[in-house]
């Protein structure tokens, strides 16, 4: 179980494999057996990948991962978007320092204090008030072991707690700070707020490394606006 007052202070925390190594291989086998190569996960990733591959709500619903977002959130909290990452030798990118800051909404409707908005994978997304994130979290899964050498994700302690930072602040506040190494066996788990720092930078050794990215939210949007998943 996730120490509580701990997670809030540093904003993130690891967790021993919540999923067996067969699991982890189903997981792969259904991802890579519902995505064709042209959009699939050789290419770097798939967003709303739940929408292509409903089974995996399963995951996202798993006890284990349950108990976790519940013990932060509450037993209300529900998955608000799907994604998964690759990185492999055709799909091998640097993530500079950031928070992520946008989610993912059936439609677009003009309110105060939502936008600026973009489309990814022909998905609305939006950049909501600071509020609505700091009462969410993520859970990434690692379907394959997930080594500093693999572009295992680096973030900054406690970072989250400074609000939404603007870019030239994100690169003032992590010169000359050390950061901590998210690595990771296949079947761990890393649960963060979206609004810690964090960063991964290229594979040494290109090999894939997939993982599950989970959001979940307490709170509904204010009409008209949804969230893409909310059932």
């Amino acid at each position: 179980m996730v120490d509580l007052a701990q997670f809030e202070q540093q904003g993130f925390a690891l967790t021993g494999p919540l999923l067996a190594a067969q699991q982890t291989k189903s997981l792969i086998a259904l991802v890579e057996q519902h995505t064709p190569d042209s959009q699939g996960p050789r290419r770097g990733g798939l967003r709303d990948v739940m929408s292509l591959v409903s089974e995996l709500r399963f995951v996202a619903d798993d006890p284990a991962v349950r108990a976790f977002v519940e013990a932060i959130l509450g037993p209300q909290a529900f998955v608000v978007r799907a994604t998964l990452f690759d990185k492999t030798d055709a799909a091998n990118w640097k993530v500079p320092w950031h928070q992520d800051v946008t989610i993912a909404v059936q439609q677009r409707a003009e309110l105060v204090g939502y936008g600026p908005w973009s489309v990814k994978a022909g998905v609305e997304h939006v950049q909501p008030p600071t509020s609505v994130l700091e009462r969410m979290v993520t859970v990434r899964i690692h379907l394959d072991p997930c080594p500093a050498t693999n572009g295992a994700l680096r973030v900054m302690p406690g970072t989250h707690k400074l609000g939404r930072l603007n870019q030239d602040d994100v690169t003032r506040y992590v010169e000359g700070r050390s950061a901590v190494t998210c690595e990771a066996l296949a079947g761990e788990v890393l649960v963060m707020r979206p609004l810690l720092l964090h960063a991964s930078s290229p594979s040494e050794i290109p090999a894939h490394r997939r993982v599950l990215h989970f959001d979940f939210a307490v709170d509904p949007l204010p009409a008209p606006l949804t969230w893409k998943l909310r059932s």
